[in-house]
């Protein structure tokens, strides 16, 4: 059985149909897309919290489910019932982060299934424990977006305080990887890089004021240790965390520790995450290890080096990201593909070939160029496999060939770059501010 559409979902959708009325492709593929992560990954639980599922797999993710639900905050200050699905989503992630920081993937109930009987402190609730710096961001970022579209705090409760100073202990302890921590993860009978390395504690790094992070976005190994668009996102989530700190609480010491470690980060992101690239100019490195290695790529999971924009890191012109933005969409990024249908951003997490719809929607979603964004709103047109719907890769070549037939987050990304185009963005995003400041017209 389908779940019912509130009005608000049916309003919206008809708005941006009839901004593209003489579009008959684009109109159905908003309408699938938009409605595809409410209708089909919501479960709402009986606490007042919501489980949010990937789509295909039936796990909930801390970065996806945040991902998953984020436009709907469009919509949260009009329609309550939207508000309460979710600051129930916000609520369960809080209570998977105070049960374990460390997980990236949790279980709607405490059945113990999991992906892998991988070697590392597992629980019922837990359906894979991979460490990534990320999964703690976007519980910020959308607690704190929740807050700027509806002007609603109660979210902000003893659980989110809980929830913040285990991160902040998380991301201090893992500034000193090597020392600190008892972090570890092995997966036996696996690709190389679904497991950690040196019996499962990763690559040797060097101190850099940045936070370890075990794998990247994609759930894949980080090659270094330190994650540069994954340690920009923290900054980012840490300014906020500040903000709500002073704001909602008055509570000086949260809003100090959470600025020290952001201005900490940030020192180690501009002393060891900028290379001096001979064809680009200076541009930030993807990893890196505080001991002189640079991994130079990008990969199509947020957060990007080509997202940073759109995650507030730095401004949309800003010169080294304009020239790390030349380099990723270029042969020169191994993962950037073209082919005879499309090109763009892939990931070592899929095939050889693939681009991601993801990786197109925060190329249209970062561009500063009016015909770029065209280009790739006539490329997502082109790549559905005549499915309306948004896949994780496909082949440059044959967008039938694609992986993930049901992936919520693709489709939730393809609706912020459409909403975008029409004049819609996230209340007080990045995005949202930057539109503001050059007069494109922003509709609420």
């Amino acid at each position: 059985m389908t779940k019912k559409l509130p009005p608000s979902i049916d309003t919206f959708i008809k708005k941006v149909k009839n901004f593209y009325q003489d579009d008959p492709k684009l109109q159905e593929m908003f309408e699938q897309c938009f409605i595809n992560t409410y209708q089909t990954t919501i479960r709402p639980q009986l606490d007042g919290t919501t489980f949010v599922i990937t789509g295909d797999i039936p796990a909930m993710w801390l970065r996806d489910s945040a991902a998953q639900v984020r436009p709907y905050l469009m919509l949260a200050d009009q329609d309550a019932e939207i508000a309460n699905m979710i600051k129930g989503v916000i609520a369960k992630q809080l209570f998977f982060i105070n049960h374990d920081p460390y997980a990236n993937a949790f279980n709607e109930s405490p059945n113990g299934k999991r992906y892998h009987d991988d070697q590392t402190e597992m629980t019922d609730w837990i359906w894979e424990r991979k460490y990534e710096v990320d999964s703690l961001c976007y519980p910020i970022q959308l607690a704190y977006l929740y807050w700027k579209a509806t002007g609603n705090t109660d979210h902000f409760n003893q659980s989110f305080l809980d929830a913040m100073k285990k991160i902040l202990d998380v991301w201090k302890k893992e500034q000193r990887h090597t020392e600190a921590s008892n972090y570890h993860f092995i997966r036996d009978h696996c690709p190389p890089q679904d497991t950690l390395s040196h019996e499962g504690y990763g690559a040797p790094v060097g101190y850099t004021g940045m936070t370890w992070s075990g794998f990247r976005p994609s759930d894949d190994a980080c090659k270094y240790g330190y994650l540069i668009p994954s340690n920009m996102f923290a900054v980012v989530s840490l300014h906020q965390l500040s903000e709500i700190a002073t704001s909602v609480w008055k509570n000086e010491e949260l809003e100090n520790h959470a600025k020290e470690l952001a201005n900490e980060i940030d020192q180690g992101i501009q002393q060891y995450g900028i290379v001096n690239h001979p064809k680009y100019g200076s541009i930030y490195a993807y990893e890196t290890d505080g001991l002189g290695h640079y991994h130079l790529m990008d990969d199509a999971n947020v957060p990007s080096l080509l997202s940073i924009p759109y995650l507030g890191y730095c401004s949309f012109d800003d010169e080294i990201y304009q020239n790390t933005r030349k380099f990723i969409l270029s042969e020169d990024n191994p993962y950037y593909f073209n082919g005879k249908v499309a090109s763009g951003v892939g990931s070592p997490h899929t095939p050889d070939q693939y681009i991601w719809h993801i990786a197109l929607a925060i190329q249209g979603l970062t561009s500063l160029d009016g015909s770029e964004k065209e280009t790739i709103t006539q490329l997502f047109k082109k790549t559905d496999a005549n499915t309306n719907l948004m896949h994780e890769g496909f082949h440059v070549d044959d967008p039938k060939q694609f992986t993930r037939p049901w992936f919520s987050w693709a489709n939730s990304m393809f609706s912020e770059f459409l909403l975008s185009q029409v004049g819609y963005a996230v209340k007080e995003s990045p995005l949202y501010d930057w539109m503001h400041i050059h007069h494109h017209h922003i509709k609420s």
